[in-house]
């Protein structure tokens, strides 16, 4: 069964991020885009949709006194970066809350709650082909970005940000190093220091406390050495 959607956000990037993750749902059709309330008013007077990604900070009318004006919502996510207005939102019944930045999964895990799977929608992701690869959407350089996570060579941590390094060159992302960790598992990628992660299989050589990925030198931290020789063999 199809889920239409309606996007209601005054921010391009926010609409990007929900299309990208909707197209690895293909039961998810995008049904029209709004970047205000007063829009979204205009397009539901006529039409209905299943499922509506409100975003709370607009201008001219905000996204929970939007809310209030209609009589029959369909199920509203609300996708914002204000955490404090999320009392209120389960108190209009809101199917889920996302905070920005979010990741794939736990955009699923909205779907799912908004239409769980015994109504019959079927909100479980395709399986992937044996050549398709995980893939990541993270914020840098002011817009989203889709990693394949098998082109990222290595991770290092900058301050709250991280430097991702691929073969076309290095992309400053804006979250932690702890945001990949728990991303990206063994045995594909490893911590090799508190400042850095590798993808095993881009590694070309090891020598003393260093990894070579091509013309990249990676340090080992005394405390992942171990584990790191162990896996290296």
């Amino acid at each position: 069964m199809t889920i239409r959607y309606l996007i209601v956000d005054d921010e391009p990037l926010a609409h990007d991020l929900i299309k990208g993750f909707a197209k690895e749902l293909p039961h998810l059709q995008l049904a029209h885009q709004c970047y205000n309330a007063l829009e979204a008013i205009a397009y539901l007077q006529s039409e209905q949709v299943d499922l509506m990604f409100l975003d709370l900070n607009m201008p001219k009318l905000k996204g929970f006194d939007f809310l209030r004006t209609l009589n029959h919502p369909p199920k509203v996510i609300v996708t914002t970066a204000h955490q404090e207005f999320a009392l209120e939102g389960y108190e209009l019944q809101v199917a889920d809350y996302l905070l920005k930045p979010y990741s794939f999964a736990r955009f699923l895990k909205a779907i799912d709650n908004a239409f769980p799977p015994q109504t019959g929608h079927p909100t479980q992701a395709p399986a992937p082909t044996p050549d398709e690869q995980q893939k990541l959407f993270v914020k840098g350089d002011k817009q989203y970005h889709r990693l394949r996570t098998d082109e990222i060579l290595y991770i290092e941590a900058y301050g709250n940000y991280t430097k991702v390094y691929l073969p076309s060159g290095m992309l400053l992302t804006h979250v932690s190093l702890s945001y990949y960790a728990e991303k990206l598992r063994e045995p594909a990628f490893l911590r090799v220091h508190k400042s850095f992660m590798v993808a095993l299989d881009k590694v070309d050589r090891l020598s003393g406390n260093r990894l070579f990925i091509g013309e990249h030198e990676v340090p080992i931290g005394q405390t992942y050495r171990q584990k790191v020789m162990g896996l290296m063999g």
